[in-house]
């Protein structure tokens, strides 16, 4: 069993560019520094809402850790405003393999 978070992220209006270069360069390699995997990423039909599912490991345990490390990160600490700037609104559903 892989435990995982369905993310949906709701973006400013006009950032969803700046927001995928941001994903993409930033934080994908620091999310696997940490043993975060991205498993995919979608955009809904008018660009407002940018939906992704991260996998952490066999158990929530897996999570807590790994979330530790990542937001204890020098890189997200000093960069978690502009970060969460892009952003109105986030949902996080836990979800695991079936």
């Amino acid at each position: 069993m892989t435990f995982a978070h369905l993310r949906t992220y709701t973006i400013k209006d006009g950032e969803m560019d700046s927001w995928m270069a941001l994903f993409k360069e930033k934080l994908v390699p620091l999310l696997n520094e940490h043993g975060i995997k991205v498993e995919g990423t979608w955009v809904n039909e008018d660009e407002s809402q940018f939906v992704w599912v991260r996998s952490y490991g066999e158990s929530e345990a897996d999570i807590e850790a790994k979330e530790a490390a990542f937001y204890g990160s020098e890189w997200w600490k000093a960069n978690v405003d502009h970060v969460r700037g892009h952003l109105t609104d986030r949902d996080i559903k836990l979800i695991k393999s079936v």
